[in-house]
């Protein structure tokens, strides 16, 4: 396969920005919403250890071989594929993953706007003498409500596409290097202040001090699944992005930097949260609710609870918003490259047309609740599709592509810079693209859907 011409088009001016945008992808409502909550269902340390050992071995070879992809062909999901593979059916798979991008933030900004709802009750002493079935009822009563939700997903998708809007370099590299060290340091703000509270203790050792009977295959499943999910692997993010990196980039270094980056945060925020759930008596099983209901409760029990509930919804906010923007991307660069559309309109279309259909997924916990098809919800089917099939299977084929189509040669010129940099265990990313990661994922999709 001969080398490509790079088109003339946007790309991340420097190494701080690349690693700043691809972790601010990776990182999001996935590490401090959805991972502690796993983790508690989970038995705590025991998933840890087994997270941790799947974000090294299995998702950072994916992610890297994202990159990859995207970097070798310096175009969108669907046009890497279509360049690298002429004539074949592979295009399909990041169409998949443009469809995937689309019916991911349809429902992910229906949470990032919870987000902006907590924010503002959080500044408001909206949590004030409030127990925590009341907190619950309150919840429950927003998510039903016709209109406010539904304005808040509003809000949360105009500041995604202003920034998409503004560009690669002085929109996304630019917000990012900005929200990502204030989300750092928030979130050891917050650490520190949870490992204070009396019995924090408690939450560190179920973090950290492993129970290995609790381990079984749907604990193992669910934390590879988890950091699958965590690294925003298989929706075209990571292509998209890795398709705005330079070619003097160490790409190895930088998934890895941003493999640790996406780790580092779920950590802290089990840090920031278990301690917290030990302290004041909380189950660590709570589930879904953690975040909205739980969380609010804690807050108004510690001391200085009110500025800690500002800056967890401001924290939770920046999260939400840097994993929205990269979604958004990968439709809009579609949207631009392939139906050759200015970024200003394919930003609009895209934004508009995800509005939509996600009013609908927000809608579906109240008056659009009985709308149900195979027993789930709008919102039920859109996050079932994306976590149980289109991301796995995005991520199966994105591997297979890379170790069996593109090939070791064609791999190794990409990950040297064309012999630039030496080739570090080249052999052992490819056996593992080629076997062990589509047979893990493989089992994380048939686990989804009920088979395994």
């Amino acid at each position: 396969m001969a080398k490509f011409d790079l088109p003339a088009r946007e790309k991340f001016g420097s190494k701080l920005g690349v690693v700043a945008a691809a972790a601010g992808s990776a990182v999001g409502l996935g590490n401090i919403w959805r991972f502690p909550y796993v983790a508690g269902e989970n038995g705590g340390a025991a998933f840890l250890l087994i997270y941790l050992a799947f974000v090294l071995a299995i998702g950072f070879p994916v992610m890297l071989a994202e990159l990859t992809i995207g970097r070798r062909a310096q175009l969108n999901a669907l046009g890497s594929f279509k360049k690298l593979a002429p004539g074949k059916p592979w295009f399909l798979v990041g169409l998949m993953g443009i469809g995937a991008a689309f019916v991911i933030l349809a429902f992910y900004s229906t949470i990032a706007g919870w987000t902006l709802e907590y924010l503002v009750q959080a500044i408001g002493h909206g949590f004030s003498n409030k127990s925590t079935e009341e907190l619950k009822s309150s919840f429950e009563a927003f998510q039903a409500a016709p209109l406010r939700p539904v304005i808040w997903q509003l809000v949360f998708m105009f500041l995604t596409g202003f920034i998409v809007f503004s560009g690669v370099k002085k929109g996304i590299e630019k917000s990012t290097k900005i929200l990502m060290p204030v989300l750092l340091a928030l979130i050891i703000i917050m650490s520190i202040r949870s490992l204070t509270l009396p019995g924090a203790m408690g939450g560190l050792k179920f973090l950290f001090k492993p129970d290995f009977s609790k381990i079984t295959w749907e604990v193992v499943l669910s934390a590879l699944g988890q950091a699958a999910f965590s690294l925003s692997i298989g929706m075209g993010t990571l292509i998209t992005y890795g398709s705005y990196i330079q070619k003097d980039n160490n790409l190895p270094v930088t998934a890895l930097q941003v493999s640790a980056a996406d780790t580092i945060i779920a950590v802290l925020a089990g840090i920031m949260i278990f301690p917290a759930v030990f302290a004041f008596g909380i189950d660590p099983a709570e589930g879904f609710g953690l975040v909205f209901i739980v969380l609010p409760n804690i807050f108004e029990q510690m001391a200085g609870g009110y500025f800690f509930s500002v800056l967890f919804f401001i924290l939770l906010g920046i999260a939400a918003l840097t994993s929205t923007v990269s979604v958004l991307e990968v439709v809009v660069a579609y949207f631009s490259e392939e139906l050759n559309m200015s970024r200003k309109k394919a930003t609009i279309l895209g934004s508009v047309g995800i509005s939509i259909v996600g009013v609908f997924a927000t809608l579906s916990f109240g008056p659009l609740k009985d709308v149900v098809l195979f027993k789930k919800t709008i919102f039920g089917i859109f996050d079932y599709m994306s976590a149980n099939i289109l991301l796995p299977l995005g991520a199966i084929f994105i591997v297979l592509f890379v170790g069996w189509y593109l090939g070791k040669k064609n791999v190794q010129d990409e990950l040297t810079n064309q012999g630039e940099l030496k080739a570090r265990l080249i052999n052992v990313f490819m056996v593992i693209v080629k076997f062990i990661a589509p047979v893990a994922i493989a089992a994380v999709f048939l686990y989804g859907l009920g088979l395994f």
